[in-house]
């Protein structure tokens, strides 16, 4: 509650403050949308930025960029003509002018019209399957090509790349039918389909495009303006506004995966906790969605440059309905998943509890927290949930305990605040920080200890926001230790909606102006350390599949730097993990020799491989060689954490035992979740380093 009445509170001073700075109105709402934003980012932003030549290189290129990343319309006598407005776009802003967009969006409207009719003279024309030459996917690994005729040569690479790949998928379909028709079909009639299909797809997307008006672009470039000060900071017009409240206030009826456009493809941002996707298991942070086909269509729709509200009605849909995705799985691996519709299971987010056992290493105590929840009312208290968890562990005179916040993005700051003092007597959790003025300590303020024992918090790279600042506190403290992959997410930034409305008087006429989320403060360890960009260092690290891959805050370009202030006073003297570099030494040397994590580590390093290896062949032979290579070399890891692990046991508390039978679908999602805990390999090597802290 703290930090929303901060943010509160300097929205009310802020506006007293631009009355000054608009002597009058502007006359039109493009130019005083823009003046009044920049003024709200200068007063109010964390980290506000000098409007100059860099500020002005930067949103030169990110815009140009965002316009045309794959280098499939403009030519580089075009960029050339907006390059002269690279060192003076900080002009234009402070005079709310608008040369450079002016430019850009007439150049980009030509273009898009000069694209669509090479495109209509080439796609159909025969497309050849022997062609040697590769496609590079990654627009910022090519250039702008200088006149129609490399153009055309470009979008024929283009549409020939989404031609084979549709042929290659039918030509596999049919090797693996068993209906007669399907089998009798040639390779002409599926070269035929495919090109049919492509073309079909791009006419869709051309559709779109001419359905982009100057006011969608204008949106895009207040937003690559927002974007230069820091990633999470975004304008939103007031249709795009009332779009966001509708989703945050809706039913999650659907996959339950929160989703966005990157490069023309769909990728998957998070995975909402209860819902359908994360109950199956095979959909992923970062997985790309190539295609969507629902149960009674029989070909799927092409996602590539589908906009993301576009996209989000094609997967979403009714309970018990199911959708068909085409993914590209992070190891370049392409396959399609089926998931049934329903709405977020809310229970499954809740903290429960087990009792692990491996081998000689008895009665060990495990909560998984999935997520920091809280409501209004105060029936649903995350902290209070763990509390309770807590004392059946203790009750079954646990050994230690193992908190479990592994893909926990984060949540209720209250709760992490009255969580971690749980493990401490009382005193300062996290310190909380605008660009002025002195940090706000929010401390815990109870100075009774749920539990005193040995404690593990097990977190990844998806562990964010509420999960980095409890994991830092516990380690800050040498309450707990903190095993994970090399890092948690980084995100240690506080975000709050400003309504432009409200900040200039006037204009009614204008109005509505929008809004902006804008970072205001920033997160900090009482060790003074931000949790921002480097997130929370396990002091045991464990190989995952992304270990040498750009995740987390880190993949955003200006991304808020690490920084640090004075720390806070704080000490406790409830249990202090003893001798790390024992427990680093001993854990290191079983990873060595574990078949499964280097299993890992060798898919970790082919992961970033296919990351780096942008180029496909653009003949048949070739991209069928191409996918064979990568598919058999993922193959080589589908099989980690199938099986359950010989040794680990991982029961209910008995106390729990009735609430879990009362429910069919209860008893099937603890066995799901018993299910997946058995085949955990993670959390054998964490109980093995809880029995070397035990054991000292």
């Amino acid at each position: 509650m703290k930090v929303k009445l901060l943010i509160i509170l300097a929205l009310a001073a802020s506006v007293a403050v631009f009355a000054a700075v608009f002597p009058k109105a502007n006359k039109d709402k493009e130019s005083l949308t823009l003046q009044v934003l920049m003024a709200v980012l200068e007063k109010l932003h964390f980290a506000p930025q000098e409007v100059d030549d860099s500020l002005s290189e930067e949103i030169y290129s990110e815009y140009l960029d965002a316009m045309d990343r794959n280098k499939r319309f403009l030519l580089s006598g075009e960029v050339e003509q907006l390059a002269v407005h690279k060192k003076n776009i900080d002009e234009q802003i402070n005079g709310t002018t608008f040369e450079f967009f002016d430019l850009s969006n007439t150049l980009m409207e030509q273009a898009i019209t000069r694209a669509q009719g090479i495109y209509e003279s080439v796609i159909d024309q025969e497309v050849s399957l022997t062609r040697n030459k590769d496609l590079e996917l990654d627009g910022e690994k090519t250039d702008f090509v200088k006149n129609e005729e490399e153009l055309s040569e470009r979008w024929k690479d283009f549409i020939t790349f989404q031609t084979i790949t549709r042929y290659e998928t039918y030509i596999n379909d049919r090797e693996k039918s068993d209906d007669p028709e399907e089998k009798e079909k040639t390779d002409s009639d599926l070269l035929a389909k495919a090109q049919k299909n492509t073309k079909e797809m791009f006419d869709n997307w051309f559709e779109r495009l001419d359905d982009i008006r100057r006011s969608d672009r204008y949106e895009a470039y207040l937003n690559t303006v927002t974007h230069t000060y820091d990633p999470h900071t975004d304008y939103y017009s007031p249709k795009a506004k009332e779009d966001f409240d509708l989703k945050m206030g809706g039913r999650l009826e659907g996959i339950g995966a929160r989703l966005f456009v990157k490069d023309d493809l769909t990728e998957v941002s998070t995975i909402i906790v209860g819902g359908p996707a994360w109950k199956g298991k095979e959909l992923a942070v970062e997985d790309k969605i190539l295609k969507v086909r629902q149960d009674d269509e029989e070909e799927p729709v092409d996602l590539t440059g589908m906009r993301i509200d576009d996209v989000v009605q094609l997967i979403r849909g009714k309970k018990g309905t199911k959708v068909h995705l085409t993914i590209r799985k992070k190891s370049g691996k392409t396959e399609v998943i089926e998931i049934e519709r329903d709405e977020v299971i809310v229970d499954e987010s809740f903290a429960r509890s087990a009792i692990v056992d491996f081998e000689d290493v008895k009665n060990i105590g495990f909560i998984s927290l999935p997520i920091f929840y809280s409501t209004f009312d105060g029936k649903n208290s995350c902290a209070d949930d763990v509390k309770t968890e807590i004392e059946k562990l203790k009750n079954q005179n646990v050994n230690g305990i193992i908190l479990d916040l592994r893909w926990n993005g984060g949540g209720s700051l209250q709760d992490v605040i009255e969580m971690s003092g749980l493990f401490i007597e009382e005193g300062p959790i996290v310190q909380v920080k605008s660009s002025e003025g002195k940090a706000n300590v929010y401390k815990d303020k109870d100075k009774s200890v749920s539990y005193d024992g040995p404690l593990i918090v097990m977190t990844n790279m998806i562990s964010a926001s509420a999960s980095e600042i409890l994991a830092g506190a516990l380690q800050d403290y040498g309450r707990a230790l903190i095993v994970g992959s090399n890092s948690t997410f980084g995100k240690g930034t506080v975000q709050g909606f400003y309504n432009l409305d409200r900040v200039y008087n006037g204009a009614a006429d204008l109005k509505p102006l929008g809004e902006v989320k804008m970072t205001t403060q920033k997160f900090y360890r009482i060790n003074g350390g931000s949790n921002q960009l480097t997130g929370i260092i396990p002091d045991i690290i464990l190989p995952d599949n992304f270990s040498y891959a750009t995740v987390g805050e880190r993949e955003y370009e200006n991304a808020l730097q690490w920084s640090k202030i004075e720390p806070a006073e704080y000490s406790q003297n409830v249990y202090h993990v003893p001798n790390i570099e024992n427990l680093k030494k001993r854990s290191a040397e079983r990873i060595a020799s574990s078949e499964v994590f280097s299993l890992i580590d060798d898919n970790a390093k082919y992961i970033k491989e296919v990351e780096n290896d942008t180029k496909v062949p653009l003949s048949y032979t070739g991209y069928k060689k191409f996918l064979k290579e990568r598919e058999e070399r993922a193959e080589k890891y589908d099989d980690i954490m199938k099986d359950p692990l010989v040794g680990l046991s991982v029961e209910n508390l008995a106390i729990d035992i009735d609430h879990i039978q009362a429910d069919s679908s209860r008893i099937a999602r603890n066995q799901d979740w018993l299910e997946g805990l058995h085949k955990d390999v993670y959390l054998q090597e964490t109980v093995l380093i809880m029995k070397d802290m035990i054991e000292k």
